[in-house]
């Protein structure tokens, strides 16, 4: 029903923007979480970088406000912490005002599941070639 749909929306959107508030809150000390981090398996065994290599390296940086230094090093990574963060404060912000929080799909249309492997594809061959 509608509703039920409107509570669990409720949740996520708090659950989400707890996360966000968490890691904003943690982030003057995200240097000293980053000695606990291991490397990529799969950059061990192959030499090349993951899909996903980088991932921490640009919370760490966009811990530390570098910005650019996250995107130029990491792009897609960057904007799917930047995402995590700032729509998830974001959330907090509107279900704080009453507001229902934005839905996502149920599904993807196909252009966009054709874009989205694309961007993985293109992210992870530039992670290769920057040597990440």
């Amino acid at each position: 029903s509608p509703r039920e749909r409107s509570s669990v929306s409720r949740q996520l959107a708090w659950l989400w923007g707890g996360v966000s508030v968490l890691l904003v809150a943690l982030s003057p000390w995200a240097d000293g979480f980053a000695s606990a981090l291991w490397g990529c398996v799969f950059k061990g065994v192959t030499g090349f970088a993951c899909p996903t290599c980088g991932t921490a390296r640009a919370a760490l940086a966009l811990a530390r406000f570098d910005v650019v230094g996250a995107l130029t090093s990491f792009p897609l990574q960057s904007l799917g912490w930047m995402f995590l963060v700032c729509g998830g404060l974001l959330c907090l912000v509107a279900i704080s005002f009453g507001r229902t929080p934005p839905a996502f799909p149920k599904s993807l249309s196909p252009a966009t599941r054709v874009a989205v492997i694309a961007a993985v594809a293109l992210n992870w061959a530039y992670s290769i070639a920057t040597g990440v």
